[in-house]
């Protein structure tokens, strides 16, 4: 089996509720860093055998299989494919793994992985209109009851089950944007309508979080403690070992670890926790030997819970914000965590990153990158 490499990456600005990414067409973001890639690497885009790309609520804008669509708008050539994948928020990180199989396999050399959405255009859970997946089905019911699902109740309940106090999810989500605030993400990242950097991070206080109502009777998580809705879209090259020979490319990483693990689906957010054990132990790894880590912060429960089941430093977790801070553009997100883990790893020389992110039906991807 051939190794997967990472040969470059890069990411639009993540724009915020309204802002200069708000009326960009989605094709027209997942293009712009497409062709960044095609151009940064100096690859023959005619030699790329598949798009893959994540994308949640593929309707409107977003709909017809919107991989395919952003290469067409990038003015590739109309002889490489794309596929569009959904795995709620894992979908980017889903197309990496596809990807990066695919090549593992043998049956393809190069793959550009990443995801787009705009949830300006698009709002979160629009595929839905209103009406639970889960009404009518009559298996689901017999197994988990008439009961509410929902990732709010799914945060809160983690909050519960950890112990986990509003407080201290307030210190966490504080530490977020400021972290976000003194990050330098330029190198990773290409200009998109006159926006050139990540509009979600903001000046906060621990006394404005305490001022916010509850997202749910007597719960403890907030607006502030959420990740935020946004735009943006992400790609990544990913080579075999005979596409980096015979294209003259320069690998950054290797695809050391790719799984997915699933868990309580109403609780829902958990499957990070229960995903990374299993990846460290395929691996032969530990916590300790993982130099950065990048969980998206869905909301601050899922992360504090799973920094209390993993053991991991806070210090190498999340440590230029997270989503809480710089938005979680759902389709792109996955792609967005690693191509910031991949450009964190080279400055500080570190070895491993591990990127997990929970995900819709109580679902995880991990990936574990090494740094070359």
């Amino acid at each position: 089996m051939t190794e997967a490499y990472i040969v470059d990456a890069i990411r639009t600005p993540v724009g915020r509720k309204n802002g200069g990414l708000a009326s960009v067409h989605p094709a027209d973001l997942g293009a712009q860093v497409i062709a960044a890639l095609i151009r940064r690497t100096g690859i023959d885009p005619a030699a790329v055998d598949d798009v893959i790309f994540g994308c949640v609520d593929t309707l409107g804008p977003q709909a017809g299989d919107i991989a395919r669509t952003c290469w067409l708008a990038a003015g590739l050539p109309d002889t490489v494919p794309g596929v569009t994948v959904d795995r709620q928020c894992g979908s980017s990180q889903q197309a990496v793994h596809f990807g990066a199989q695919a090549v593992m396999s043998g049956t393809a050399e190069l793959i550009v992985a990443g995801g787009v959405q705009n949830m300006n255009l698009v709002p979160i859970a629009s595929a839905m209109q209103g009406v639970s997946p889960f009404a009518g089905s009559q298996g689901w019911v017999a197994r988990y009851g008439e009961q509410e699902v929902s990732q709010f109740r799914s945060a809160d309940m983690i909050a519960e089950r950890w112990q986990i106090s509003r407080e201290e999810m307030e210190v966490y989500a504080l530490s977020s944007h400021e972290r976000a605030l003194a990050a330098d993400f330029s190198a990773e990242i290409v200009a998109v309508a006159g926006v050139d950097r990540d509009e979600c991070p903001r000046e906060t206080s621990l006394e404005k979080m305490a001022s916010l109502k509850p997202l749910r009777d007597n719960g403890r998580i907030t607006a502030a403690l959420a990740s935020q809705n946004a735009d943006g879209a992400s790609a990544l090259l990913i080579a075999s070992a005979a596409a980096v020979r015979d294209h003259g490319l320069r690998p950054r990483a290797r695809i050391h670890h790719l799984s997915a693990r699933g868990d309580d689906p109403v609780m829902m957010l958990t499957a990070p926790i229960p995903a990374t054990i299993h990846a460290l132990r395929k691996s032969g790894l530990t916590i300790d030997d993982i130099d950065l880590v990048e969980i998206n912060e869905a909301f601050a429960s899922v992360v504090l819970a799973w920094l209390k089941e993993t053991g991991a430093d806070p210090a190498r977790v999340n440590v230029n914000g997270g989503a809480i801070a710089l938005g979680h553009p759902l389709g792109a997100t996955g792609t967005r965590l690693m191509t910031s883990l991949l450009y964190e790893l080279e400055r500080r020389g570190g070895r491993y990153g591990l990127q997990t992110m929970c995900e819709g039906g109580g679902q995880a991807n991990v990936t574990i990158i090494e740094r070359l």
